[in-house]
């Protein structure tokens, strides 16, 4: 029931024993409850309930370093069929297609409600980018972007239907909360609905400079270079059904790109680390095990104890009296008279 010996290339190595604890009460009072599928099932004998040990978080069955591949491997551009076969071949496990749709999307949320928490500290000139994007139920929509050109984080998304320059104003205004500041610089291509909304959003504070993306004599490595991980970005973006769904994933996209992914051209940093921010977790399955239930063990918090069950007796009235209702005297004297009449006949 509990690991302390663990196989490294130099051989067994020992590890701090830790006892079991269950992960729905906090408690160490648990014993074997049978096996199923080759996989050990205990018992709580304080909350009374069962549970596999493998690793996996309440009321989910597949373990946590399963769950972290699958979504890790969906924002790195797999598709879901891919991803299921991955695991067949690494795990010996086969999801379906909508069990890994839905870690995907529980655990973005998770990781997006704690990117909330943090605020990066960029530079002053920011890049822009539109791109198409295309749903399975509402057609295509417009996809915008924007980045932070000495961090590399990026700052914010947007989705609209139509590329105006009501689109461009509110993703400049995303920008500006996430960031905390006006930037001086914006960088765009040649598209006219980028200096209207530059101009609405931020005034004549900041400076507009338009430039023709993919030439070498007008653009540069930096426009090039984001170009390439926009479209990149769009690769994740298969089997998307509408607005909402296509909002969840881009945002997670964005979480995946500015927390967990480091880059090259900051010396293999992630843009959170660039812009002094510190995530607490480095990876999908640092974010999937996060969901476990704090026990005893891993919190100073002492469980709460059961609710006592308090018996209710239940105190009958007195009951009251009904009283009859007279029967018709027509109705009895006819039945009388029936009655007699048969007896009469019988008698004969």
């Amino acid at each position: 029931m509990h690991r302390t010996y663990e196989h490294t290339p130099q051989g067994p190595a020992r590890v701090p024993h830790t006892p079991l604890r269950c992960p729905h009460y906090g408690s160490s009072e648990i014993i074997k409850y049978g096996n199923v599928g080759g996989v050990q099932r205990l018992f709580c004998k304080k909350c009374e309930r069962k549970w596999a040990d493998n690793d996996a978080l309440p009321y989910m069955q597949t373990p946590t370093d399963q769950v972290g591949a699958a979504v890790s491997m969906f924002y790195e551009g797999q598709s879901l069929n891919s991803i299921r076969r991955l695991l067949q071949q690494v795990y010996n496990a086969y999801p379906s297609d909508s069990s890994v749709y839905r870690w995907v999307a529980r655990f973005s949320e998770r990781a997006i409600d704690e990117a909330k928490n943090h605020k990066p500290d960029v530079g002053n000139t920011w890049v822009a980018d539109e791109t198409v994007l295309k749903l399975d139920n509402e057609g295509n929509v417009w996809f915008w972007d924007i980045i932070d050109a000495k961090t590399r984080f990026l700052l914010a998304s947007h989705i609209s239907r139509t590329r105006t320059t009501k689109g461009a104003q509110k993703l400049m205004e995303l920008a500006a909360k996430r960031a905390g500041k006006t930037p001086k610089v914006v960088v765009t291509d040649k598209l006219n609905v980028y200096l209207d909304g530059i101009e609405l959003t931020f005034g004549a504070d900041t400076k507009h400079v338009a430039t023709k993306p993919f030439t070498v004599e007008q653009s540069t490595n930096l426009i090039e270079r984001f170009h390439g991980t926009l479209k990149d970005r769009t690769k994740v973006m298969r089997g998307l059904k509408d607005m909402q769904t296509a909002r969840l994933f881009t945002d997670g996209w964005l979480v995946y790109y500015n927390y967990l992914r480091p880059h090259e051209a900051l010396n293999d940093r992630t843009p959170a680390q660039a812009a002094g921010v510190r995530y607490p977790y480095r990876n999908w399955h640092d974010i999937v095990a996060s969901g476990q239930v704090s026990t005893v063990s891993q919190s100073s918090v002492v469980s709460a104890p059961r609710v006592p069950v308090i018996s209710v007796t239940r105190v009958r009235s007195k009951p009251v009296a009904r009283t009859r209702r007279p029967k018709p005297r027509g109705k009895s004297r006819a039945r009388q008279t029936g009655r007699t009449q048969s007896l009469t006949i019988l008698s004969r």
